[in-house]
């Protein structure tokens, strides 16, 4: 007398992970994932660096000479010039959305087949375009946001110890949401670029042309920039010198919160413009 076998057991699911649509975009650019990763974080924890132990050296030559460092006492000179070095690295990576966006995301998809093999299978054009644009939305939301508020930590914290008194125009963006903004407006411009050009190099090549002024040009955009962002203090003496404060101009809040609404309104049209274009093409495939 025979025994039946005993069934197999269901595989088990991770209910953390990711299915569908969300894990083949996490999956498909894993790699973009992890630089992106490490780019936080390592950002972050020079944020956190210049928070923390790193502004105690600049702070100890401050209480002891003020603003008048004799050489060669520059521990406060080296820590406001590095400062403002995060802001570099956040425009940096904000100058990179669109040109992955535009070639990685999109475009090598449409190129190689891939992109249209998924509109016939598990998922149509208009809902492959927004898981798409949702997972890289969510990770650059999170990514950002965490960066400009610790940039925001360290910049009420210790901005008194810059050199300068006031940040120069990039900073003014790196802690205030238009970061996050002008992320997401990359995103969506990429998109757009991909869809039309369906090429790989090419929809990078004009992704950077595109993105090139708005990078360059956008800390000149408002008439507050050609002034002074920053209310002067007049110095207050302290031990071995003089305290400077500088406070945020009142138009501080309103012009950011108008710049983002502005930037985010024309993001918004952007991705309606990429799902037009998407329906198009769809259309015609």
């Amino acid at each position: 007398m025979t025994t039946a076998a005993p069934p197999a057991p269901a595989p088990r699911r991770t209910l953390l992970r990711p299915r569908g649509l969300v894990w083949s975009v996490l999956r498909l650019h894993r790699t973009a994932l992890v630089v992106w990763g490490v780019f936080v974080a390592a950002t972050a924890a020079l944020l956190l660096w210049l928070w923390g132990p790193g502004s105690n050296a600049a702070q100890a030559e401050f209480d002891r000479y003020g603003y008048y460092v004799p050489y060669p006492h520059e521990a406060k000179y080296a820590y406001a010039d590095l400062f403002y070095q995060p802001s570099a690295l956040i425009s940096l990576a904000i100058f990179a959305v669109p040109l992955f966006a535009a070639a990685s995301l999109i475009g090598r998809e449409l190129e190689d087949g891939t992109a249209q093999l998924a509109w016939t299978q598990s998922a149509g054009p208009a809902r492959w375009l927004a898981v798409k644009l949702a997972v890289p939305a969510v990770l650059l939301t999170t990514g950002t946001g965490l960066l400009m508020g610790l940039y925001r930590l360290a910049w009420s914290a210790h901005s008194g110890l810059l050199t300068a008194g006031s940040a120069p125009a990039s900073l003014y963006f790196s802690i205030g949401p238009g970061t996050v903004a002008y992320t997401l407006l990359g995103l969506a411009l990429g998109a757009v670029i991909g869809l039309a050009v369906r090429r790989t190099l090419p929809a990078l090549v004009i992704a950077a042309v595109v993105q090139f002024p708005i990078s360059a040009y956008r800390s000149l955009l408002w008439p507050l920039q050609h002034s002074s962002v920053y209310r002067h203090i007049p110095d207050v003496p302290v031990r071995g010198g003089a305290h400077r404060t500088y406070l945020p101009s009142p138009d501080y809040w309103p012009v950011q919160l108008t710049e983002t609404a502005i930037v985010l309104a024309v993001t918004a049209l952007l991705v309606a413009v990429a799902f037009r274009i998407l329906h198009m093409k769809a259309a015609t495939a």
